[in-house]
């Protein structure tokens, strides 16, 4: 059987097969090139790293990065410039932009494009200006010496203003068995992990701290959690973890994350969506990656916080005007591993006006304040999701009000649990919930 030259493959022999723009001969536009960079300095650097390195114009990169270079490359490149990053970070790419058409090699820790300067660079430019010549990744360094498997091994890197906070994001990866493998912000990450894993019945967990891996400086620390050192350790540090769970500790059980939470997970002043209607709610707004719900009407936050623990990509903005609801929903979202969550103070409609346009919508509250409703139907994107739950005739009436006019499904949900009645059991039926679910036409 003949093939249409115009339909076989095309095959490539090599990677990259465009010319190197370090050769005085090439027209490659790429005027960028960015290095990964390890610990073990220029001797880790493949032939192309080096090379790139040594021809750049300019070469930007973190104290340390540019201390680890010999002293004998600088007097060979005696016309290069070199520039440590600038504080606040992001000036340092504007700089890097600015030298558009000069070569300049930005040099980054092991892979540019993990949680990296690459990433941050390609966002601002098309492919054709740079290449990445990464290195081994910090993660996979760890797992190496550990044996672990990193497809089986969580990667996070929790960094936020606030340590702490930043640190509550490990909260929803824990489980007993689970490996993880934390970046720290700095020194101190490690005891502050530690004391978060014997805070939440996690206290048994094997933690491994390396510092400054890959380079000659490297050091091993390993203790448990409950018997974690107060020592002085490198900035430049990882944690892996393999947790386990203390039998009968008194901290947070591990949860499931796509599954109603127990009412009990949350702090709440009764102003809760209970955990059957949760469920049948959360449902019906069918969070997706990287998607933004607004939950109107918050309360203690639970359908914001669910919605975040259903995908590490979804993201959720609380508006509740009752301040001591607002500190409710804040420790629940840390406690429960989410404390991205965005907590806005206000009254709907008001408190909606400059929200960022959302994917999917529930009110829990306000439906029967004017504006409130149409205001979350005019934000919501094509194709995004309204849900909201009536529970007095009033709010039900609204809904039967608001189905008129953008259409959508009315149910009721009616739950009973078993509870004691005199010698017997009988059936307490909870208030009767009508949800309303609506689709936004794409077009």
């Amino acid at each position: 059987m003949s093939m249409n030259p115009q339909s076989a493959p095309r095959l490539s022999t090599t990677a990259d097969p465009r010319p190197d723009p370090q050769d005085p001969q090439s027209t490659d536009p790429r005027w960028l090139t960015i290095v990964g960079i390890g610990e073990d300095g220029l001797a880790g650097l493949g032939d192309a790293g080096q090379r790139a390195l040594a021809a750049a114009a300019v070469v930007f990169g973190a104290k340390r990065h540019l201390a680890l270079l010999p002293a004998w490359l600088e007097g060979q490149c005696e016309q290069q410039r070199r520039e440590s990053w600038p504080q606040p970070f992001d000036v340092a790419f504007e700089r890097v932009l600015a030298l558009r058409g000069t070569t300049v090699c930005v040099l980054a820790s092991g892979d540019p494009m993990w949680f990296g300067a690459g990433a941050k660079l390609a966002e601002r430019l098309p492919p054709g200006e740079y290449r990445v010549l990464p290195a081994v990744s910090s993660a996979a360094l760890a797992a190496a010496r550990l044996g672990w498997a990193l497809q089986d091994v969580r990667v996070l890197r929790p960094v936020a203003p606030d340590r702490l906070l930043g640190l509550a994001r490990v909260r929803l990866h824990l489980g007993d068995g689970v490996r993880l493998i934390v970046l720290s912000a700095d020194r101190e990450t490690p005891g502050l992990l530690a004391a978060l894993l014997r805070g939440d019945g996690y206290g048994a967990s094997r933690m491994t701290v390396f510092e400054r891996l890959g380079g000659p400086a490297e050091r091993c620390i390993e203790a448990s959690a409950d018997a974690w050192p107060e020592i002085d350790i490198d900035p430049l540090n990882l944690v892996a973890v393999h947790c386990h769970a203390v039998a009968g500790a008194s901290g947070a059980p591990a949860r499931a994350r796509r599954s109603a939470l127990p009412d009990d997970a949350f702090i709440h002043d009764g102003q809760l969506t209970k955990r059957d209607v949760r469920a049948v709610t959360l449902s019906r707004l069918a969070p997706r990656p990287g998607e933004l719900l607004w939950d109107v009407g918050a309360g203690c936050g639970s359908i914001g916080i669910e919605w975040m623990r259903a995908d590490d990509g979804c993201r959720a903005i609380a508006i509740e005007p009752d301040a001591a609801r607002r500190g409710m929903i804040t420790q629940n979202a840390a406690a429960l591993g989410v404390p991205d969550l965005e907590v806005v103070a206000g009254r709907a409609p008001a408190a909606l006006a400059d929200l960022p346009a959302p994917n999917a919508v529930f009110i829990g509250g306000g439906l029967t304040t004017d504006g409130v409703a149409e205001r979350c139907w005019a934000a919501l994107r094509p194709g995004g999701r309204l849900v909201a739950n009536a529970v007095t005739l009033q709010s039900e009436t609204a809904l039967v009000a608001l189905r008129a006019r953008i259409g959508g499904e009315l149910s009721r949900i009616q739950v009973a649990d078993a509870a004691p009645l005199g010698r017997f059991d009988a059936w307490r039926p909870a208030l009767p919930i009508t949800v309303l679910v609506a689709q936004k036409p794409w077009a």
